[in-house]
């Protein structure tokens, strides 16, 4: 297996974190991204602990100009042969309850963020005519839930942008791959009462592992 260099936004904790822990312990070079720089150096640590290569770039994905100079830079010292869009940010009450600004959030994070690096980066695959784009999406992009009406609205346009990404490249050799993932026992919910029983949801380090494993399919659905 040839080692790669991938980037993971929102790489700080949750599913990021164990993404980026599972692909360097098989042997790739991680581009921990994401806001909080002392989350992602923590991560960093890890992977180093471990004998893995990582380095840390802070960024705000919902900025584009940010994102395409965050790019710029890599690219003078990096291959990047991977991107995963992870980052996300959710707030799960009745659509009278959000606030503009929580609704604001949503879409710029889940769904420009997704679109701005994806962008920034194709130029390069589309130089190299290879690469490899994994969206994170929940199954949030598959279907409508109570209380979700914003967030679901954010996942099913990622997932649209990625079902037509896949046609827009189908006659490249990049790929492009949608993870449809149910809840998990992450700090995304720290700051929310919505789950009240964290301990039924799947562990982020156990989906990590089952992600890697099936990378290669097209649209993976993790129930």
């Amino acid at each position: 297996m040839k080692a790669k260099t991938i980037l993971i936004t929102g790489a700080g904790t949750g599913l990021g974190k164990e993404l980026a822990v599972v692909y360097a312990q098989q042997g790739h070079r991680i581009i921990l991204v994401g806001r909080t720089e002392t989350s992602l150096n923590e991560v960093k640590e890890v992977i180093e602990s471990q004998r893995g290569s990582g380095i840390v770039k802070t960024c705000d994905i919902t900025d584009p100009n940010a994102v395409q100079e965050m790019i710029q830079q890599l690219l003078e010292t990096e291959t990047i042969d991977q991107v995963i869009n992870n980052a996300g940010i959710g707030y799960f009450r009745t659509l009278q309850d959000l606030t503009m600004t929580e609704i604001s959030q949503m879409l710029d994070t889940n769904v420009k963020g997704t679109i701005y690096v994806t962008k920034a980066v194709l130029p390069t695959f589309l130089e190299r005519d290879s690469g490899k784009i994994m969206n994170i999406i929940s199954t949030a992009g598959l279907r409508g839930k109570v209380q979700e009406t914003a967030y679901v609205a954010s996942k099913f346009a990622v997932r649209g942008f990625t079902e037509s990404l896949i046609k827009e490249l189908a006659g490249t050799s990049i790929t492009v791959s949608a993870v449809y993932m149910g809840g998990m026992d992450t700090p995304f919910w720290d700051d929310s009462d919505f789950v009240t029983d964290r301990s039924r949801l799947r562990s982020a380090s156990e989906v990590a592992r089952e992600i890697v494993e099936r990378e290669d399919e097209e649209k993976l659905i993790i129930e």
